[in-house]
């Protein structure tokens, strides 16, 4: 692993890296002050293959963004679990337990087959809390919730795709979309609540996802004796 302060590295680099980001480009083209002050609470880490980006249980303040590379995604420990999922690039990780206040569900790792994994760290708390306007303002927070919404959406409508059948598959839909006037508190207070039950049902998944590897692993080791 290895750590990297923004200032340390050209801006053209930087900023060609994570406009492949929307979260980032946006807030770039709304308010270039807003964009400077994520970068300042921000670091770039490059991982070799196989380094762990984060592990199940801990507790930590980063939300972490994918630039360049693919982490592969493990409900119980890479060496005893299976694979669940991955993060390609542009997607966020880590913003789970962020939402909802819990250790890490998962670990993360460098994909092998990859001979670099880059990714961009944020301190979380930077975001303050909901109501708060500085150093974020309610604009930049509104870009970040519905990404957010967005991203955990399509997460969840992929698990549906394929368990239709499966007890969870359409819970998402029940969770209401905000229909009142846009770019309001009232807004980002729907946003933020959406994004928590979403999440919550994610995790969910995630766990499902876990026992069934645990009773695959079960299953093949029955097999083999």
């Amino acid at each position: 692993m290895e750590i990297k302060p923004l200032t340390m590295l050209s801006r053209d680099y930087v900023e060609q890296l994570l406009f492949g980001i929307p979260f980032f480009k946006l807030v770039k083209q709304q308010d270039a002050w807003q964009f400077e002050l994520l970068l300042q609470a921000s670091r770039m880490v490059s991982y070799l293959p196989g380094e762990v980006i984060v592990r199940r249980g801990d507790r930590d303040k980063w939300l972490y963004f994918l630039l360049k590379g693919r982490l592969a995604v493990y409900v119980d420990d890479p060496l005893k679990g299976e694979l669940v999922n991955y993060v390609t690039p542009g997607e966020v990780f880590g913003d789970l337990s962020q939402l909802v206040s819990q250790p890490r569900t998962a670990t993360v790792l460098a994909e092998p087959s990859f001979r670099e994994s880059i990714v961009l760290a944020t301190d979380a708390n930077i975001f303050g809390d909901i109501n708060s306007t500085r150093p974020i303002s309610t604009h930049t927070k509104l870009a970040y919730y519905r990404n957010t919404v967005h991203n955990l959406r399509w997460k969840l409508e992929v698990y549906r795709s394929l368990h239709l059948q499966h007890p969870l598959a359409n819970k998402h839909r029940h969770v209401k979309l905000y229909a009142g006037l846009k770019d309001t508190i009232d807004e980002l207070h729907a946003l933020y609540e959406q994004a928590q039950a979403l999440a919550l049902l994610l995790l969910e998944w995630n766990r499902e996802f876990g026992a069934l590897a645990h009773e695959s692993i079960l299953a093949r080791d029955t097999d083999t004796l």
